[in-house]
């Protein structure tokens, strides 16, 4: 894999930066990608601006600040304005229906999925929407195996919610795959 940079955006609370950690420790722990991974909060812990930067690489990573990102995730309408024009072109831009109304032109696939509703009907509580996107990402761009998701989410969350993460995995990539490339 050449490098694959990602964004992944919305606000404090979203979980958008553990999904990003999930992503990196399946690509590095579970398939031997190198990773790398930073985050950036606004001025509040929750609902302030939230981004993480993630790269995925098989080479050396020798900048760990996504520029040109090849894929941005956007679950607020503030990340999609600040974060959508630095998609490179021929990118994805991956978004949740709900939370944003895409109001600009970009050189990019932009996918509208409704996976805050999806999470809300099938599991009732919002606290995985974050895994949802990442099964919906996985499912459209394949950047790492589901199994080594599985296995970075049972390492990362305690026991008691380990089953609802990976029932918000499967679901997301249900949402993701029908729009695989």
């Amino acid at each position: 894999m050449k490098a694959t940079r990602l964004v992944f955006s919305g606000s404090g609370g979203q979980g958008v930066i553990t999904a990003a950690i999930l992503l990196g420790e399946a690509a590095v722990i579970h398939e031997g990608i190198n990773a790398v991974q930073s985050q950036s909060y606004g001025a509040a812990a929750r609902g302030g601006a939230t981004r993480s930067d993630i790269i995925l690489a098989d080479d050396t990573i020798d900048f760990p600040v996504v520029t040109e990102a090849n894929i941005v995730v956007c679950l607020t309408q503030e990340a999609y304005t600040s974060f959508a024009p630095e998609i490179r072109p021929g990118g994805l831009l991956l978004i949740d229906s709900r939370y944003v109304a895409t109001t600009r032109k970009v050189d990019a696939r932009q996918i509208e999925l409704p996976m805050y509703e999806t999470v809300l009907r099938e599991i009732g509580k919002p606290i995985v929407f974050n895994i949802c996107v990442l099964g919906a990402l996985i499912g459209i761009a394949g950047l790492v195996r589901p199994e080594s998701v599985r296995a970075a989410i049972k390492g990362r969350v305690g026991p008691d919610f380990i089953e609802m993460n990976l029932k918000a995995f499967q679901l997301g990539l249900d949402l993701g795959r029908p729009f695989r490339r």
